[in-house]
């Protein structure tokens, strides 16, 4: 009914179970990644909100304008170095990230590698058996079809004019039948 057969070949198997756990361990190193991406912004948030608060204090106590100046430049200074080391940290992580998925394909290549070859030969094995199969069976049916005198079940070609009798093996037909059947296979050769 289906085109594909029920149970699946070992070597699909494997392939795919090596393909699984790459694809897991990819995904893992990809998702620590991003999580340290975003504890390093929620980090940098707190941080620009603690400055950002401290700055409008100083601010809002200053008296005079001179004050005021003075205490909005006092905090540009800190705010570029935060982030600076931001930036650092951003470089760091995305450097982290690429030697971590390195390693990880690193340590898959190997087998997945392998299961694919391993895969690969046993599909080209079996489309090799399935096209002999093929072509054994299209020269059985052309044979069939070149000499439609052969019967499937002894082999032997019968002339046309024998009846559905059934003879059995050694026996001879009787002597009018058998100079019939020489006449027939004379005149039709």
């Amino acid at each position: 009914m289906y085109p594909f057969p029920q149970t699946i070949a070992p070597a699909v198997k494997t392939h795919i179970d090596a393909q699984t756990a790459f694809l897991n361990d990819m995904s893992k190193s990809l998702f620590n990644s991003f999580q340290q991406m975003c504890d390093l912004n929620i980090q940098l948030v707190q941080t620009m909100l603690e400055e950002t608060t401290l700055a409008s204090k100083h601010v809002l106590s200053a008296d005079r304008q001179s004050e005021l100046l003075s205490a909005a430049t006092a905090r540009t200074q800190p705010a570029t170095e935060k982030l600076r080391a931001y930036q650092q940290h951003i470089a760091r992580l995305a450097a982290d990230a690429q030697v971590d998925l390195s390693r990880v394909t690193e340590q898959h290549v190997q087998n997945t590698t392998r299961t694919a070859r391993a895969l690969a030969d046993e599909v080209a094995r079996d489309a090799t058996e399935q096209t002999e199969r093929g072509l054994r069976a299209q020269q059985e049916t052309v044979r069939q079809f070149s000499d439609p005198f052969i019967r499937p079940g002894n082999g032997a070609a019968q002339p046309q004019g024998t009846s559905g009798q059934h003879m059995p093996a050694g026996a001879q037909p009787p002597a009018g039948q058998q100079q019939g059947g020489q006449q027939r296979s004379a005149t039709t050769h």
